[in-house]
């Protein structure tokens, strides 16, 4: 019987369902939105009556004792891949964006079938950027705010970065475009 302690144990919840395959090293999970593959280089324990995932550090494959010592480490990644899937798969992911500064403004525009994301930053020029599939933007009526939204964390998270790098926020004033719970530590300026 191998020993695994608490903190490699996934409890999975109600609104999901898993299927594990030892032979093809895969767990697909289900949800309310989608299905996720993750293919895994652990082997784990599934148990139908507590709704339990166990993960293991054994690998599949025979390995020397040197590289096992280095795989122990895999073990925590892939409990809190596993735990980001399940959100992932029940829920919506949104990221929040500000333009801080006078005149920044955002819009949507419509063109034909697509949708693009004007942004005026205090550049002699607009910015317009095109929306990519499975992902909503939405701004408020003070066109300070912009809200992200879409399926995959990852991919929210790197469209609010890519918007982000558009104004970076600059350390004196506070100005350009920060996340919602970011705070800026602003520098003084030169004294005479």
């Amino acid at each position: 019987m191998i020993k695994i302690t608490k903190r490699y144990c996934i409890k999975v919840p109600k609104n999901i369902t898993l299927y594990y395959s030892k032979k093809y090293k895969a767990l697909i999970l289900f949800g309310p939105l989608k299905k996720i593959l993750i293919n895994l280089k652990v082997k784990i324990l599934t148990s139908k009556k507590t709704r339990v995932i166990k993960v293991t550090k054994d690998p599949f494959c025979e390995m020397s004792q040197n590289l096992k010592r280095r795989f122990k480490s895999i073990q925590g990644t892939f409990v809190s891949l596993i735990k980001q899937t399940f959100n992932e798969i029940t829920t919506l992911s949104i990221k929040k964006i500000k333009l801080v500064g006078v005149g920044y403004k955002s819009s949507l525009i419509y063109i034909f079938d697509r949708c693009l994301l004007e942004l005026k930053l205090g550049y002699s020029h607009s910015i317009y950027f095109q929306i990519p599939k499975g992902i909503q933007i939405s701004c408020l009526k003070t066109n300070s705010k912009i809200y992200i939204s879409g399926k995959l964390y990852i991919y929210v998270a790197r469209i609010a970065a890519l918007l982000r790098s558009y104004r970076l926020p600059e350390p004196y004033k506070g100005k350009g475009i920060l996340y919602d719970d970011e705070q800026i530590v602003l520098k003084e300026g030169k004294k005479l």
